[in-house]
């Protein structure tokens, strides 16, 4: 299914990636952000957007959707299809950004949180009309070209929802995952903190430097999960026998001193200015958007590399990547229907959706 018009409520790393990948999908987005510099740092987002995007379809992107600033969260959500919101990780915050979201959008509409770690059940309590179609859709950085988003529903949520919420960003490119037990922190993050922590504790330890370390995941391991991920690499290690192999083998690895995953290093200055100073003498020669540029070269010429494998059917996030800029270029050489068609069209599913959740409700 398509969606006509969206809302971003923030405007931060997150929020901006939202917008990015909405408008570059020809979709309206009101964004809603108080910060004052909301406005530039939303631009210099769609900047480097626009380059990956341009890229990936030399040829020419579809019609750009319209961004519109909003003056108030109620303005940003009139009409929205779908509400992505992404202010910062406080439980209090979300409770009353949420609260005014729900009280203003239109009831077929899905509310998507990009929180990285908080449960959906935790954010419905604030929700007093419809806390049934919130569900958590958390992305990863940059949000306009990672096509993974965790998909979790809460006590609340109808499974209709999910299914709407999965379609929706379906249909801009992303490789929705519906998370089947909702935790904190999801699966992603949870993998990331395990190894952040014991980073943490490597370069405290003065085992190697951040760069030493990261030089570890670039050209060994880290080329093997962009392409097949953790279980995929391990049941090739088996050999022949595969899996079963690999965990008879390796099984009693497991109960070795190899991790300190369950012990903390102190977080003090003496710690982050040991990682400050390494990660300065590592990067400091390119500026933020410069690191970011250089990312997003990269990602999209991996995804392309990924996309050309399989006979041409594509491998990992390189099908998505395939099928996602396949469908960029019809939309480019489509001609635009009129907004009142457009609507009609596409309004119709989420209503349904709806509706027959409202039934099962």
């Amino acid at each position: 299914m398509t969606i006509q018009k969206a809302a971003a409520i923030g405007g931060g790393v997150i929020g901006a990636g939202w917008v990015a990948r909405l408008l570059l999908n020809g979709i309206d987005v009101s964004i809603y952000d108080p910060d004052p510099e909301a406005s530039r740092k939303v631009d210099e987002v769609m900047k480097g957007a626009r380059r990956a995007y341009k890229q990936m379809l030399p040829d020419g992107l579809p019609k750009e959707g319209k961004l519109t600033f909003a003056r108030s969260i109620a303005e940003a959500v009139a009409d929205a299809d779908l509400v992505q919101e992404s202010v910062p990780e406080r439980l209090d915050l979300k409770h009353k950004v949420l609260a005014e979201i729900d009280a203003h959008a239109p009831a077929n509409a899905i509310i998507g949180s990009s929180t990285s770690g908080i449960k959906p059940t935790d954010m419905q309590v604030a929700m007093k009309k419809h806390p049934e179609r919130l569900v958590v859709g958390h992305p990863f950085n940059p949000v306009y070209l990672l096509p993974l988003v965790e998909v979790v529903g809460g006590e609340q949520t109808f499974p209709e929802a999910i299914e709407v919420a999965k379609e929706i960003y379906a249909s801009i490119g992303m490789k929705p995952v519906v998370i089947r037990k909702e935790i904190e922190a999801f699966v992603g993050d949870r993998l990331l903190e395990a190894a952040w922590r014991e980073a943490l504790w490597l370069i405290k330890d003065g085992i190697c430097t951040v760069e030493e370390l990261d030089d570890i995941m670039r050209y060994g391991f880290g080329l093997r999960w962009a392409q097949m991920g953790m279980f995929q690499v391990y049941r090739v290690a088996g050999g022949e026998a595969g899996m079963r192999h690999f965990m008879a083998q390796f099984g009693p690895c497991l109960s070795w001193p190899w991790t300190k995953l369950m012990d903390v290093p102190e977080f003090n200055d003496e710690l982050v200015e040991l990682i400050a100073g390494q990660s300065d003498e590592q990067s400091g020669q390119w500026s933020i958007r410069e690191l970011e540029r250089i990312r997003d070269d990269n990602l999209v010429a991996i995804m392309e590399a990924l996309s050309k494998q399989n006979k041409g059917k594509g491998w990992g996030a390189g099908e998505i990547h395939r099928d996602y800029t396949k469908r960029l270029a019809k939309l480019a050489a489509k001609k635009p229907i009129s907004k009142a068609a457009a609507k009609a069209k596409a309004g119709k599913p989420v209503k349904k959706a709806a509706a027959k959740s409202k039934k099962k409700g």
